[in-house]
């Protein structure tokens, strides 16, 4: 069940609660570029521009950033480039760097954080000997967003500390990121730009890192892996402007992940710890019961036992506007009520 992802739960006819991805659609500035670029597809990709453009935005150079085909692809190069002897990953997170680690042969340890401690990072049990530590920030499906300064504490020479930012750009100000920390030893920082800007189907990530480690995972990557139209998108996505739309639409989605919040708080449902992303994880009595009848009323949830360290009471729902959050939990009370 680790290859399970949200896309799974819609249907037509759904509204799409179970999908992490913003539905608005891009703004011209960014579907121009992309539009145009589709006049050179007999070209093969060059990545040099795209690459320079998100370097200068996290203050690197260009050698420290890999642009991938989605934050996804980025994880399948892990394996096979760092070839680590012990593996840990942070549950619960994200599944498909544990999958893409077992795929390519590696051993996988779990280091489940506690419900009681509303799933924060608090003195984690990390092997001493893991040299190869995976965590999502802020995490999917918990959307707990953990300090940077815990995360530093876990990354130490000869140890690569992995740190998921695929919704880092949710958060306003992105105030617990390490995407421009240059200091610590072997971090390596994975974005996505597809949550935010609706790119879901476009694909375009990218790892920024020391660049003897991001080189070592550069000789693994598929050649001309980012399409042409892609890097268009993460061109655009680099500039000032995009930065500037970034934390307006993250202001905007505070506002309404608050109001979904105090909805659920006043049907009786709790959401766990302190929801920081563009979701919040629930947990319900008879949660497949509850998502069963909860699609039979039009609505798509994300189901939670395929997350290591959850089970079948717990359901991740995405923040959407304040109409439809008032629909759902409308509907979600009648469920619970029945």
């Amino acid at each position: 069940m680790l290859r399970f992802h949200g896309d799974a739960e819609i249907a037509p006819g759904l509204v799409d609660l179970a999908v992490n991805v913003r539905q608005e659609a891009p703004p011209s500035w960014l579907t121009g570029p992309v539009a145009a670029s589709l006049a050179h597809l007999g070209r093969y990709p060059d990545p040099a521009e795209a690459t320079a453009a998100i370097a200068a935005r996290h203050g690197r150079p260009a050698g420290e950033v890999l642009l991938t085909a989605g934050a996804a692809q980025a994880f399948t190069l892990l394996g096979p480039a760092l070839r680590p002897r012990r593996a840990v990953v942070v549950h619960p997170q994200f599944t498909e760097p544990e999958a893409a680690l077992l795929t390519s042969g590696h051993a996988v340890e779990r280091v489940v954080l506690r419900e009681s401690d509303d799933f924060r990072l608090i003195n984690p049990e990390i092997p001493d000997t893991a040299d190869l530590v995976v965590l999502g920030n802020p995490t999917n499906p918990t959307s707990v967003l953990h300090p940077a300064a815990e995360i530093a504490k876990l990354a130490r020479p000869g140890r690569v500390t992995v740190v998921d930012e695929a919704f880092a750009d949710t958060v306003p100000g992105e105030p617990e990121s390490l995407a421009s920390n240059r200091e610590l030893p072997g971090l390596l920082v994975i974005r996505s730009l597809t949550k935010t800007w609706g790119l879901a189907g476009l694909r375009i990530g990218y790892v920024l890192g020391p660049a003897p480690l991001v080189d070592r995972l550069r000789e693994h990557a598929p050649l001309w892996s980012v399409s042409t139209p892609a890097l268009a998108a993460a061109l655009a996505c680099a500039s000032p402007r995009a930065v500037d739309m970034e934390r307006e639409i993250a202001t905007r989605l505070m506002a309404d992940r608050t109001h979904l919040v105090e909805a659920l708080a006043r049907a009786g449902v709790p959401v766990a710890g302190r929801p920081a992303s563009s979701f919040v994880l629930i947990r319900v009595p008879d949660g497949e019961r509850v998502r069963v009848a909860l699609r039979e009323r039009g609505f798509a949830v994300r189901r939670g036992e395929t997350f290591p360290g959850l089970g079948p009471d717990w359901l991740r729902i995405a923040v959407r506007d304040t109409a439809t959050s008032d629909a759902f939990v409308a509907v979600l009370s009648n469920v619970l009520g029945g």
